[in-house]
């Protein structure tokens, strides 16, 4: 299964962002979203290096509560 990652923009040199989510960083390219306008500090999802649709805040940290709760169900005594 794969999932869209919701990651903070930290910079951006031409097409490449170099975002950011729970401590680890990634390039994600912005061909995808070359018609929005994507600043530093704007939340993208990325998925397979493209950053292919760009979210608020909000709604990043309400997709990471959902993937922390999923992470939590399959840790070794999480719940089922």
């Amino acid at each position: 299964m794969c999932f869209g990652i919701p990651m903070e923009v930290k910079s951006i040199e031409g097409f490449t962002a170099r975002c950011e989510a729970k401590g680890v960083e990634r390039e994600a390219s912005l061909f995808m979203l070359q018609h929005e306008e994507v600043a530093v500090g704007d939340y993208v999802v990325v998925h397979l290096g493209y950053a292919i649709n760009k979210v608020t805040a909000e709604e990043a940290a309400a997709a990471w509560e959902i993937y922390d709760e999923m992470l939590a169900a399959e840790a070794p005594g999480g719940r089922a």
